[in-house]
C-alpha cells in the first residue's frame, strides 16, 4: 500500500477500505451481538485485533483507526445502528459555545490510538480523522451553511476555524503514534459539482487546509464524495499523496489516471450500488475492468466507492476481495475484458 501511496508498482494492485460497517462485519465473520453500540455509533471504530479480523477474511491491506471531533447536529440512528445526521444545532455565532471540542493535548486521547498501532500486525495502518468542512457543514446543517456561505462567509470561517484549529494539533500527534498514513474524510461536493465554487474554495477553505499540511509528516490522503476535479490541482498542490475515492458516477477515474496519475495515487472506486444491488459476477467484472485500465504504472489501490457500508451484500464483497487477488498480481498477464 504505501509503495502505491509513492506511485510505484508494488507486487501486486493493494486492496483497501477506509471503513467497514459493524453490521456488515458481524455479517461476513459471524459475530455476535447487535450491530448499533450507541457508545460508537458515531465512530464506528474496531478494536486492533477486530481490524485484523476484517483485514485477513477480506484479503485488505490496511486497517483503520477513526478519531474525530463530535458534530453538533441532530443523530439518528437508521437500520443497524447506521447514524443519520438531522438538523445543524450551530446556527448563529451565539451557538459557537456549543462547540465543546476533546482537548487535543490530553494523552488520554490517543490512549486507544496507541493501542491500536501496537497491534496492527502487517497491515498499513491509516488513521482516520474529519478536516473541517464536513464537521461544519454538519454542525450548521446543510441548508445553514449553504446560506451562510453567501450570506456571511466569516461566520463559516469561525466554524472552520474550530474544527481546523483541533484537527492541526490532533494531526501533529497521531502523525507521532507510528501509524503508516493520514487521511482526513472532508466531504465537499455533489456529484455533479463541489459545495462551493473553486474561488471559494481557495478564500475560504484552502488557507486551513495549509495550516493541517504543515502539520501532517506521513504520506496524506484526502476523501471526498462527489466531484473535486474543480480544485484537485489545489488539493495535490498540499502534498497529498492519495485522493479517496473518485466516486463512480461522479468522475471518471479513467480520465483522472491520464491526467494525474503520476502525481497521485488514485483510490477507488468499486461501485456501492453495485455491491449492494448488483451480483457477484458483475462486481468481478467491475474490479477486472478498473485493474486492467489503472493498475499500470503504479499508484493505484483497489477500494469500494465509499466504504462497505451496512447494505452491501456479503456475497458481492466477498466476489470484490477474492477479483483483488485474482487480477491485481503484478507481471502477469493484463485482465481480459
Amino acid at each position: 500500500m504505501l509503495a502505491a501511496l509513492a506511485c510505484r508498482e508494488p507486487d501486486r494492485v493493494p486492496y483497501m477500505e477506509l471503513g467497514v460497517d459493524r453490521a456488515l462485519a458481524q455479517r461476513l465473520l459471524g459475530w455476535s451481538g447487535t450491530a448499533s453500540q450507541r457508545a460508537n455509533l458515531e465512530a464506528q471504530s474496531f478494536s486492533a485485533s477486530e481490524a485484523r479480523e476484517i483485514a485477513q477474511n477480506l484479503g485488505m491491506d490496511n486497517v483503520s483507526f477513526v478519531l474525530r471531533a463530535p458534530i453538533y447536529a441532530d443523530k439518528i440512528e437508521g437500520k443497524d445502528g447506521r447514524l443519520f445526521y438531522g438538523q445543524g444545532h450551530i446556527r448563529s455565532r451565539s451557538d459557537l459555545a456549543l462547540i465543546r471540542l476533546p482537548d487535543p493535548e490530553d494523552d488520554s486521547l490517543y490512549a486507544e490510538a496507541r493501542e491500536f498501532v501496537a497491534g496492527k500486525g502487517d497491515f498499513a495502518a491509516c488513521f482516520v480523522t474529519r478536516a473541517g468542512i464536513f464537521p461544519t457543514l454538519l454542525s450548521m446543517g446543510i441548508e445553514g451553511f449553504s446560506t451562510a456561505v453567501y450570506d456571511d462567509p466569516g461566520f463559516v470561517g469561525e466554524v472552520l476555524d474550530r474544527y481546523f484549529a483541533w484537527a492541526v494539533k490532533v494531526a501533529r500527534r497521531a502523525c507521532s503514534l507510528g501509524f503508516d498514513c493520514y487521511i482526513s474524510t472532508d466531504d465537499m461536493a455533489f456529484k455533479t459539482a463541489p459545495y462551493f465554487s473553486p474561488a471559494l474554495f481557495r478564500e475560504l477553505v484552502l488557507p486551513r487546509y495549509r495550516e493541517l499540511a504543515r502539520a501532517v509528516s506521513l504520506p496524506w490522503i484526502v476523501h471526498s464524495d462527489g466531484n473535486i476535479l474543480p480544485f484537485l490541482d489545489d488539493l495535490l498542490d498540499l502534498g497529498i499523496v492519495g485522493i479517496h475515492p473518485l466516486e463512480n458516477g461522479a468522475v471518471d477515474i479513467r480520465e483522472v489516471k491520464r491526467r494525474y496519475g503520476r502525481r497521485v495515487c488514485l483510490m477507488g472506486n468499486v461501485d456501492l450500488n453495485l455491491l449492494g444491488n448488483g451480483t457477484p459476477a458483475a462486481v468481478e467484472a467491475e474490479v477486472r475492468g478498473l485493474i486492467r485500465d489503472l493498475a499500470p504504472g503504479g499508484g493505484y489501490i483497489l477500494t469500494s466507492g465509499n466504504s462497505l457500508a451496512g447494505y452491501c451484500l456479503p456475497d458481492n464483497v466477498r466476489a470484490l476481495a477474492a477479483a483483488a487477488r485474482k487480477y491485481g498480481a503484478y507481471g502477469a498477464s493484463p485482465p481480459g475484458r
